[in-house]
């Protein structure tokens, strides 16, 4: 009896362990898991290069007002950074002395005038010689000469401004003595401005007149002003290699001024490029790499060359190919080889509440 119990024992044991070699293998927990990115697929978009250079603004038109003539200034028709229109009076000096030069003048004229009318009437009837009324011609000639240069001499005498404009600082006051060289003030029209910039010889094909140009100023923190490529310089600077532009920009608001410094960004024509987010490319050391997501969701350091960067996006010169998925946030915590996942960061499983503590256990001392 106590062999068959024996043997029925051994029996189930045989049993359990037969069951236990043939189930699947339970899995440990070790395997990473993926990690959580935001991936992006590259594609073909229009971009455009620019070359970035540092300009000089100037008004459309400036001159510094002086007067023609040494005189005492009797009267300052104007006020510091007044608005001036063509032909407004700014300052007149004194004109006693050449206003009575010229009431004299204009009475010889008026004499040599009426000579010459007599004389003529008598030439008609060959009353006097022909030389007589030649001579008297050209007197009155002189004499109106005379009243020319005189009214000239008074127009001088009168400072106006020849184009429409803003007036700088007043440098002059009603007693002086103003001579050609003394400044009355400075006239620039600023409603349109113009801003000189060089460029390298190998982007003059980029500098045709019409192209879009952009330029920012630390005057104006933030603040974008648009123009367009106006002229070209027809000549190469043969030591910087470089060729000067002017652009043209429209300054309706008054907010840039002449000799402001300017950063300047001007567009090429457009083309297709291969752009990727800014922050999806790595620098390490010398090394520019994009982690590229592959078939099966793992990543591998693709090696690329940068081009142009603007606005928090970059060109893609080499290394990459039109419908390559990259990772674009979370390159951080990435390595070659890992495994990652579209989306956000896995929430941390919640931990299952603590029992209430039952009433009637006993209480531990």
């Amino acid at each position: 009896m106590a062999s068959r119990f024996l043997a029925r024992g051994l029996v189930l044991v045989g049993m359990v362990g037969l069951a236990a070699c043939n189930r699947p293998p339970e899995k440990t927990g070790n395997a990473s898991p993926a990690i959580p990115v935001t991936t992006t697929v590259v594609q073909p978009v229009a971009w455009s290069d620019t070359v970035q250079a540092l300009g000089t603004a100037q008004a459309r038109e400036s001159v510094t007002l002086t007067a023609k003539v040494s005189e005492i200034v009797d009267q300052v028709h104007f006020e510091s950074g007044q608005q001036a229109q063509a032909g407004q009076p700014l300052v007149t000096l004194r004109v006693d002395a050449q206003q009575a030069a010229l009431g004299e003048a204009e009475s010889t004229l008026a004499e040599a005038e009426q000579q010459y009318q007599r004389l003529q009437g008598l030439a008609a009837q060959q009353l006097v010689a022909r030389s007589t009324l030649d001579a008297q011609r050209a007197l009155r000639e002189v004499a109106a000469a005379r009243v020319r240069q005189m009214k000239s001499d008074i127009r001088d005498r009168h400072v106006r401004a020849p184009f429409a404009g803003v007036l700088g600082i007043r440098q002059v006051s009603p007693g002086a003595l103003l001579t050609p060289n003394a400044v009355i003030a400075t006239l620039d029209d600023i409603s349109r401005m113009y801003v000189d910039f060089q460029v390298p010889e190998a982007a003059l094909s980029a500098m045709v007149p019409g192209a879009r140009v952009t330029a920012g100023t630390a005057a104006w923190p933030g603040r974008k002003f648009e123009g367009e490529v106006q002229t070209v310089d027809a000549r190469i600077d043969p030591t910087t290699r470089a060729v000067t532009v002017r652009a043209e920009f429209d300054n309706p608001e008054r907010l840039l001024r002449p000799g402001m410094l300017l950063d300047v960004h001007l567009f090429r024509p457009e083309r297709q490029a291969l752009v990727v987010p800014e922050i999806a490319v790595v620098q390490v050391g010398r090394d520019t790499f994009v982690y590229r997501v592959g078939q099966d969701d793992k990543v591998e350091r693709a090696m690329v060359t940068a081009g142009v960067r603007r606005d928090g996006k970059v060109e893609i010169v080499e290394g990459l190919q039109a419908g390559d998925r990259i990772v674009v946030d979370g390159t951080g915590k990435l390595r070659p080889g890992v495994t990652v996942a579209e989306g956000g960061p896995a929430a941390a499983p919640e931990k299952p509440a603590a029992p209430a503590p039952d009433a009637d256990a006993p209480k531990q001392d």
